[in-house]
């Protein structure tokens, strides 16, 4: 059996931004730290900071009046989130990923400039409500599919521009854009792709790994839009079976003992420790080979807020923010 590694796969860098800040602010602040939503889409993680003494909630009323910082998920939340926040003085840190803060100001650009924004994303996810939620009511439109792209009634006289969620298809918003394009031959683009680095290099290195293999498992969340994304990407390219694995307990072990290739990616929330796992029970059931399919190198960086640079990470600080203990 031969067990093609996706490159790159697991966190990102807004990822381990965000996590760092949780990470940090426990450190400076002492626990308890509250986080608003999952600081990211996985709940290897979201129980790993709860041990080290974060409390998530999904609304600022579930914290009591308190000198202790809140911070806001990776994903990003409305302008009323903040203020509500301010109103009852309560300490905030933005963990919002810088990406997602770019689609923020592109879309407010098009407001700007008179504009109606047609935010490309899917309905109710925590990044979608954040970015509808910096745009004033009425200015915004969520087109999810091609048929809304079609059919979506167009406001009188208005002008349009674009932007989309940051972990969408790469090939469906394509084909969702230019349905769009094809209605309004003056749509503005952005002036950046929306769509994140991250989840374009997961999906390219899926679409280089998958052909021929009998099963290809993508680990991570089931609330995690780049996870799923990466397991129609799979079916797409050319997997015989794809399927989304929140750990080693998730795989069908008892389907692969005739299968020669196998394909296993990671969303960008999911932390490595997770995939040495499965790459350990992999190599103690079967005469497993592993092969690295990498197909580019990340390097980016992102830096926590001033407020938090100070404080040092130790040693095994540092593996949990990796992903690796």
């Amino acid at each position: 059996m031969k067990v093609q590694l996706c490159g790159p796969r697991g966190f990102c860098a807004g990822v381990d931004r965000a996590i760092q800040i949780v990470v940090l602010a426990l450190k400076k602040y002492g626990a308890p730290v509250y986080v608003r939503h999952e600081i990211v889409h996985n709940r290897y993680v979201v129980e790993g900071l709860e041990a080290k003494g974060a409390i998530f909630v999904e609304d600022l009323s579930e914290i009591p009046d308190t000198s202790q910082p809140v911070i806001f998920s990776a994903h990003g939340v409305p302008k009323s989130v903040p203020a509500e926040a301010e109103s009852r003085n309560l300490i905030y840190l933005d963990a919002t990923c810088p990406l997602v803060s770019k689609v923020h100001k592109q879309a407010m650009l098009h407001i700007k400039r008179g504009r109606h924004v047609l935010l490309v994303g899917h309905k109710g996810h925590p990044e979608v409500v954040g970015t509808m939620g910096q745009l004033p009511d009425g200015s915004v439109s969520l087109i999810e599919t091609e048929k809304d792209a079609a059919e979506f009634v167009v406001p009188e006289g208005a002008s349009f521009g674009f932007v989309t969620q940051t972990t969408l298809s790469v090939d469906d918003t394509a084909s969702i854009i230019g349905r769009l394009h094809e209605r309004f031959s003056d749509l503005a683009a952005p002036s950046a792709e929306s769509i994140c680095y991250a989840t374009t290099n997961r999906q390219e290195a899926v679409k280089a790994a998958a052909p021929g293999c009998e099963f290809f498992f993508v680990v991570g969340a089931p609330n995690s839009s780049n996870s799923r994304r990466l397991v129609e990407v799979a079916k797409r390219a050319g997997a015989k079976q794809a399927m989304l694995v929140q750990n080693a307990d998730d795989i069908p072990w008892d389907k692969l003992a005739e299968c020669r290739l196998i394909g296993i990616s990671a969303g960008a929330s999911a932390p490595e420790v997770l995939i040495a796992t499965i790459l350990d029970e992999f190599k103690a059931r079967f005469a497993a080979s592993i092969e690295l399919a990498e197909t580019t190198i990340e390097n980016e960086e992102f830096l926590v807020m001033r407020e938090l640079r100070e404080t040092p990470l130790e040693d095994t600080d540092m593996a949990f923010v990796n992903g690796v203990n």
